[in-house]
């Protein structure tokens, strides 16, 4: 019986996770490339979230990108996302520069573009 009952309760979960797996579901994961817009939305949603960790200052959240394009580095192409603020009083820590794949997913974040 014992036996039984743990059969069941490792096929009940086995079966269950493919409930999960459809459509609509948040995984984070995409399915190709993005377009500069939302290369753009992610990288807003990145600021806010490099400030809440104390990465940067709290000045940057609400600043808009001044630019969003593509570039192509020894990796191959990334998505550069980049902000001024003009609030940072160290003239080179003004700029900031969020790197995506073209495919969405955050790289990195610096004040050199490099």
């Amino acid at each position: 019986m014992r036996k039984l009952m743990g059969m069941l309760f490792i096929g009940c979960g086995l079966f269950s996770a493919a409930a999960w797996a459809g459509p609509g579901h948040e995984g984070g994961h995409s399915h190709g490339p993005v377009t500069a817009d939302v290369a753009s939305e992610k990288a807003i949603k990145k600021v806010e979230k490099l400030t809440k960790s104390g990465k940067i200052d709290v000045s940057w959240v609400g600043l808009k990108p001044i630019s969003v394009e593509q570039k192509t580095y020894s990796q191959g192409p990334e998505w550069v996302v980049t902000f001024k603020n003009n609030k940072v009083a160290d003239a080179s820590k003004q700029m900031l520069y969020l790197f995506f794949s073209l495919d969405g997913h955050y790289i990195a974040a610096n004040h050199t573009g490099n």
